[in-house]
Parts: C-alpha cells; structure tokens; sequence
C-alpha cells in the first residue's frame, strides 16, 4: 500500500503545482494582480518576476506539466534529475520572497512548497502511475477547476476610487492592498522630510500596503536625475525600497553617481549588474515615462503621494494624519 501511496503524491503534487502555475499565469496576464492581500502584486513587479523575459509562471507550467508526464511514463532518472532541479529552484524562490523581496505570493507559496513535495516523494521512491483511459479523460476537467478553484480563493474585488483620480493612478490599483503612488524627487527637501513618516506610516497601520514610485527629478535639482538612475538600478535587482531608504537618508550632496553607487554598496546590491544597469537605456525611457505619468497626474508640487486615488500633498502631514489616510482607503 505504502508505494501505491508515495506513487500517487508523485502524480498528485505535479498536478496541483500545475493548476496553481496556470493560475499564477492567469494574474500574470491580467492587468491588475488579483492576489495582493498575500503580495502577489509586489512578487509581479520584482527583477525576479521574470526571468530572462520568460514569465515565473510559464516557467512552472513547463515544469509541472512535464512532471506530470514523468509520473506516468517511466523515466526514473530523468525524473530525479528534474525533480531535483525544481526542488532546489522552489527553495531558492522561497527564499527571494522572504529575503529579498520581502513580500509573498498566496499561489506561489502553493506553487513553490509543492514543487519541493513532489521531489521528496520521488526520492522517497514514487513510482509511475498507471492511468485508464477514463482517469485521463477526466484529468483535463479536474486540473481546469482546480485552477478556477485557486484563483477564485485568490481573488478579492477592486477598491473603488474617488471620482476624477486620474487614470495612471487607478491602473496601479490592486485587489486586496492599499496602494501608494509616490512621485519622487530624493534631493527634494520636502520630499526628505515625508519619507520618514511616510515609511512610519506603513509600518504602524495593520492595513496591506504595496508602495508604487515614480521617479521625477526635477532639473533643478542637480542630484536628482543621478538618485533616480540609481533607484531604477537597484529595483532592477528587487532593492527598491532599500535604495529609497538609504538615498532619502544620505546627505544631498552625496547623491553624485558614484556617491549612489557607494550607497549601493554599503546595502549590498550587487555592484557588476548595478553597474551593468546603468547603461541600459530602458532606465531613461521608465524615468521619461514616470514624468509623463506626473503630468498626466496634474503633479504640480513635491511631494506628492496618492494613498489609493487620495491625493496627498506637501510634507507637513502626521503620522497619524497618513495612517488615517491608509486605513480609510478601500482595499
């Protein structure tokens, strides 16, 4: 009885890895995440996210689809041999969500866990299964509402916004948190001042909160557009808010390119891809882009920040007049 069970966790856990791979695909694909309650969104919008261009999920539905394949074709050292591939690859996804992204995905930690379940059961000895013609028949159906089932628990409706919020706005709204919108400028003085209790804010309320920046440095600035480069380089390797941190705390005149890359350093960002980053023109057309995004906003004065489609403006604002502003915004 004890290899006929190890045998179907071999299959099962495959099979439960793939449905929740095309869920996560189907929130990949869609224009606003659908699971941000447990960080989906900011797991979406890392580095990490995307692999060489090729979505996270793509990636496990390729994997659990073959070893789905593999549980019922006897190739047994092909099958450890990927087995221990994923395994290793779902351990190594875990600890980017909590080490360096800092935020969890509800179907990855479906996803992920499972891919390390299936390894052990085929080390443990799990044999092929044997499939009838009506198992199969009915294996498309079941997977395909396993997969609705998964994103249906995944799912939570979009908060409504005021009236006139403008539209670059709405469509970083996500289900399940409040979001942020912050334009910055890190040499603006005022800017500097809110960041503090902006970051106070977030850590004293109990409401999920995803956090959105968008780089404007203005040009009489002359650190600015520097910083700016120095955060779209940092958040490339999923340390956004660790550069936002660090750059906000650092002295002005410490903003000079190699004055961000000492910054960069000392919170261990990796030094050759931030390097690497820098020259990449996709940096200039995202900070083109998030200008253009402030305009269309009507930003007119620094800092300016939209708490789910509330606008906020000018740094003499509370803690407790911003943690008011998060736990009453719809989520």
């Amino acid at each position: 009885m004890r290899p006929r069970l190890v045998a179907l966790a071999g299959l099962a856990f495959p099979v439960i890895g793939l449905a929740a791979s095309i869920a996560s695909m189907v929130d990949y694909a869609s224009p606003s995440t659908f699971c941000t309650e447990a960080g989906c969104a900011t797991v979406r919008a890392s580095a990490w996210s995307h692999p060489l261009g090729v979505p996270m999920p793509l990636i496990g539905i390729a994997y659990f689809a073959v070893m789905t394949a593999l549980a019922i074709v006897p190739r047994p050292r092909l099958r450890r041999a990927l087995a221990l591939v994923g395994g290793a690859w779902a351990l190594m996804l875990i600890s980017l969500q909590a080490f360096v992204i800092g935020a969890w995905c509800k179907l990855c930690m479906i996803a992920d866990p499972i891919a390390i379940a299936g390894a052990l059961a085929v080390f443990a000895g799990a044999g092929t299964v044997r499939l009838r013609l009506r198992h199969v028949s009915l294996s498309v159906p079941a997977l395909g509402g396993l997969a609705v089932a998964l994103v249906a628990m995944a799912h939570h409706a979009l908060p409504e916004l005021p009236a006139g919020t403008p539209a670059c706005i709405a469509a970083e709204q996500a289900r399940g948190a409040v979001t942020i919108v912050e334009f910055v400028d890190f040499e603006c003085p005022f800017c500097r001042a809110l960041a503090p209790k902006l970051a106070e804010a977030i850590a004293a309320t109990r409401t999920p909160v995803r956090v959105v920046r968008r780089m404007v440095p203005l040009e009489s600035h002359e650190h600015a557009m520097p910083a700016a480069i120095a955060w779209c380089c940092a958040d490339a390797q999923g340390r956004g808010d660790d550069m936002a941190t660090a750059l906000f705390a650092a002295d002005p005149a410490e903003l000079t390119p190699d004055g961000c890359e000492k910054i960069a350093m000392r919170i261990g960002i990796d030094v050759q891809r931030y390097r690497n980053t820098l020259s990449d023109p996709a940096i200039r057309s995202r900070i083109e882009r998030d200008i253009a995004e402030a305009h269309a906003a009507e930003v007119q004065g620094f800092p300016t920040v939209f708490i789910g489609g509330e606008r906020v403006v000018g740094a003499n604002h509370s803690v407790a007049e911003l943690v008011a502003a998060i736990d009453r915004t719809p989520h």
